[in-house]
This record gives structure tokens, C-alpha cells and sequence, in this order.
């Protein structure tokens, strides 16, 4: 008998910047119809069972100030237009209860309508501002990533040189108000010793939504076991990602090999743009990695965090290349097929794939409640003296 598959809730999908390509003109580019250039269209996610998916709004460390907020902005008005023009399989959500609903709901023609969230990836995005991640809050984004593959000034990334140490005084001030609003810390991009100053001083559960574990593949953009052990007494999750140099090891030994030759040809290893291009050109083939690579991370972030703090986080439309077998948003049943191979129950998969990150969003709701009883938001500048001419 085949197990049913449980509707999935993605932590991260760039389709909206795969979209920045071509305008965001949803004419040019229908995501109604299959599209073999990206990973994502309305009929694989539903042939995968996607019941929600955190669009990513997503700008590149190259973005910085008042050109990062518009960019990002620009990035999120691209999701509200394209839940408005695909009305009949995409809704606006932007709380638990709203997903909770979404996930039970079914159309007249039995069909579950797909849950839309936003979550902005990368800090520089605010530009220091609070006032501004408030407004990010107020158009329903719902969770920021502090860092991306570059330091923020207020916290280091997993990808960059250390400068701050872990988490800087403003970085836990954007730790804290986002506490406040009820939105989500994405430690996915961030160091290790961030990773760790976050879980010091937040009040409310974290997500990764989108990391894999460092100890089944060593790569800086994995979750040390030693922070993996803090999700439970946090109530946080790791949202297992896809992307074949954080989960397979022989694949990651390539990416260092072709890290060591860029840098040494002066390539910013950290500008995704300039380092797709040079891999384009290097000799040696990239590994494949796998299906089981995945199946690896899985298991052992249930053996270190449990059960109840797992999800997934494809990064569909975010890699050039995915793991056989996963292909797309269309492959999540083959995934869940796999682990209940493996021994793992009904209710298992089901906390995997949308369980833990509701009742995680639900959490955080909750004790923005009970904060924003006592704290009032930070102001977003300091005061300062107005000269009126």
C-alpha cells in the first residue's frame, strides 16, 4: 500500500529572482505551464506536494544600501504580483494560523491552494535599519537571513572572513525586534559563532531555512552538531537543504579545488556571478551528488536534534545543479519514499515536511504577543538635531 505524502512547506525557493531575469513578466516566463529552464512551475509543485513555499526575496551582497532595500523591495513586490496573477493555486500567507488554514483548505475542484510567504535572505537588505525591517515585516516578509556570502556589519556570514566575531551590538538589536514583530531568524548564510551568539540572546525559536549538517559534509554553510544539540531547548528547526556542495562530500572537494584556482586567478569567490562563469570554464566535471546524500543529512540531524526539529529547504532556482534524483520541486515524494524505506513512520515524515516549521512560525507568533505587551519598537534612527532653512 502506498503511503500518502504529506503536503510540504519549503523554506526557501529563489524563483523570484530567477524572475528579475526576465522582468518579472509572468507573460514571458508562465509558470502555469512546465518551464524546463527553472526548477519551479505551478504543475511540479503540485506533482510534488508542495502545500506552502517561503519565496525567497533575495538580492546579491553586490546590492548595498538604498539599492538593496529597493532591490529587495522590487523583489517582493514580484511575489505579491505573482500570487495575484495565479489566483487559483496561490494565496498570500502571512501567519501560522493563514497557513494552517491554507494547508486544510481545498479549492472546489479539490485542489490545495499553495501557500506564498516571503523571507528576505541576507541583512545588508535592511541597510541598518530597523525602521526598514519593520516595513519588510508590514509587507509580510517573515523571516530575514542575517547574513548572505558576505559579512553584514553587524554579524559575520559562513562564507566571508571573520570581522565581527559572531554577532555584533546591532545584530542582536535586528535579533531582538524581530523577536518583537514575530519574525523569523534565519541562521542559514550565518558563522558558527553566530549561529551561537544568535541562540544566546534570542527569545524566540530560529530557523536554517536552508542548511544541511557539517558533520555528514564539512562546509561552512552546514550546521555544527554542537548548535544542532541547542534546537530542542530553543524549539528551532534546520530546514535540510539540496544543494549538492553542502550535502555531498566528494562534490564539495571539487568547489574547493575550483575555489583555490579562482582566487588564485583574483575571482571574488564569494560573488556568485563571477564564480558561475569561471566554473563554466574549469576542466575537471563536477560530481554528482545524490538522492542519498540528502537521505545522509537527514538522518543525522534527527539522530543529533530529533524529530521534531527537522524540515527541508530545497533552494530550488537558487543552485545551477541539483542531486539526481531531486531534480526539482516535483521530487519531494521520491524523497519521502526513500526515508520511509528507511523506517521512518507516517507521523515522521510528516512533522519533516510540515509539522515542525508550523508549529515553529506559531511560537515565534506567540511570544512576539507577549513582547510586544512590554517593548516598544526601537526607533529606527537616532535622534538628531533637524536644521530647517
Amino acid at each position: 500500500m502506498t503511503r500518502p505524502v504529506p503536503a510540504v512547506v519549503d523554506g526557501h525557493n529563489d524563483l523570484p529572482w530567477a524572475m528579475r531575469g526576465v522582468g518579472y513578466d509572468f507573460d514571458a516566463r508562465d509558470i502555469a505551464v512546465h518551464r524546463p529552464e527553472l526548477h519551479t512551475d505551478l504543475p511540479r509543485l503540485r506533482a510534488g506536494g508542495v502545500g506552502g513555499q517561503f519565496w525567497s526575496v533575495f538580492v546579491p551582497c553586490r546590492y548595498t544600501g538604498a539599492e538593496a532595500v529597493t532591490a529587495t523591495l522590487e523583489q517582493i513586490d514580484a511575489v505579491h504580483a505573482m500570487v495575484e496573477r495565479y489566483p487559483d493555486d496561490l494565496v498570500l500567507v502571512t501567519s501560522a494560523e493563514g497557513l494552517a488554514r491554507s494547508l486544510a483548505d481545498r479549492r472546489p475542484d479539490g485542489r490545495r491552494p499553495i501557500a506564498s510567504l516571503l523571507g528576505a535572505e541576507g541583512g545588508h537588505s535592511i541597510d541598518d535599519s530597523l525602521g526598514v525591517l519593520r516595513d519588510y515585516y508590514r509587507l509580510g516578509v517573515r523571516y530575514l537571513t542575517l547574513t548572505h556570502n558576505e559579512n553584514t556589519a553587524w554579524a559575520d556570514s559562513a562564507t566571508d572572513e571573520p570581522a565581527v566575531g559572531g554577532l555584533g551590538d546591532f545584530g542582536r538589536a535586528v535579533v531582538a525586534e524581530m523577536n518583537r514583530l514575530g519574525m523569523m531568524v534565519d541562521l542559514s548564510h550565518v558563522a558558527a559563532t553566530t549561529m551561537r551568539d544568535v541562540l544566546d540572546c534570542t527569545e524566540a525559536p530560529v530557523i536554517f531555512s536552508h542548511s544541511s549538517t557539517r558533520a555528514v559534509c564539512e562546509h561552512p554553510r552546514n550546521v555544527p552538531d554542537d548548535v544542532l544539540e541547542q534546537l530542542p531547548g530553543n524549539g528551532g528547526i534546520c530546514m535540510i537543504t539540496f544543494v549538492p556542495s553542502f550535502v555531498s562530500p566528494r562534490v564539495r572537494g571539487w568547489q574547493l579545488g575550483v575555489q583555490e584556482t579562482a582566487a588564485a586567478a583574483g575571482v571574488d569567490v564569494r560573488d556568485l556571478d563571477a564564480m558561475a562563469a569561471f566554473t563554466a570554464r574549469y576542466p575537471q566535471p563536477e560530481p554528482r551528488a545524490g538522492l542519498d546524500d540528502v537521505v545522509a543529512h537527514l538522518e543525522h540531524a534527527r539522530e543529533v536534534a530529533g524529530i521534531d526539529h527537522l524540515g527541508l529547504g530545497g533552494d530550488f532556482d537558487g543552485v545551477r545543479d541539483l542531486p539526481d534524483g531531486l531534480d526539482d520541486v516535483a521530487a519531494y515524494p521520491r524523497l519521502f519514499a526513500a526515508l520511509a524505506d528507511r523506517g521512518w513512520s507516517q507521523d515522521d515524515l510528516t512533522k519533516l515536511a510540515h509539522g515542525n516549521v508550523c508549529r515553529t512560525f506559531a511560537a515565534v507568533e506567540e511570544r512576539a504577543v507577549e513582547l510586544r505587551r512590554t517593548r516598544p519598537a526601537t526607533p529606527a534612527a537616532p535622534a538628531r538635531t533637524v536644521v530647517h532653512a
